[in-house]
Parts: C-alpha cells; sequence; structure tokens
C-alpha cells in the first residue's frame, strides 16, 4: 500500500498538536523511526492521569473535529452547488 506522506504528515501533527492542547498533557511528540516502516511513536507526559486515557481521549476528540470540519466542507458545497445552479449528486 502506498501512503501520502504530506497528508500522513499532517495527520500525525493534528493529534499530537490536539494532544498538547490538553490540559492534562504536559509533554507531547512524535518521531517516524524510518520512513519505510508503517510506524510512530508518540510520547505523552501528562499531569498525573494515565497517558493512555488522555491519547485515548485526545483522538476521540480529533476525530470529532474532523467530522465537523467535514459536514461543515460538505454544507458549504452544498450551498454553493445549489445558488450556482449546478446539480446536487
Amino acid at each position: 500500500m502506498q501512503e501520502n506522506k504530506p497528508l500522513d504528515e499532517s495527520r500525525k501533527t493534528a493529534q499530537t498538536s490536539g494532544t498538547k492542547m490538553a490540559p492534562r498533557v504536559s509533554v507531547c511528540g512524535y518521531n517516524i523511526p524510518h520512513p519505510s516502516e508503517a510506524r510512530v511513536n508518540i510520547r505523552v507526559q501528562t499531569t498525573g492521569d494515565p497517558a493512555k486515557g488522555v491519547l485515548k481521549d485526545s483522538c476521540q476528540d480529533l476525530m470529532m473535529i474532523c467530522q465537523h470540519v467535514r459536514s461543515t466542507f460538505d454544507q458549504v458545497v452544498a450551498d454553493f452547488k445549489n445558488n450556482n445552479g449546478f446539480e446536487s449528486d
């Protein structure tokens, strides 16, 4: 399977950025051991809560953000098509 490296990097950056914004996180980072490996090492240092739970919560928050962005995008595209005489799909 061929990966889109820039999109992969964006997704990983979004994940670590979302985790950093969590008030329970003091340090968060990631590295990619080797570009040919489909693996990412994520390091989360928390203010006391278990890192696994904080990371899980951050992933769920990121999924909700992505769903919001997608639904907003779809609505704007539909509005544009309706206002400019394009047929809906």
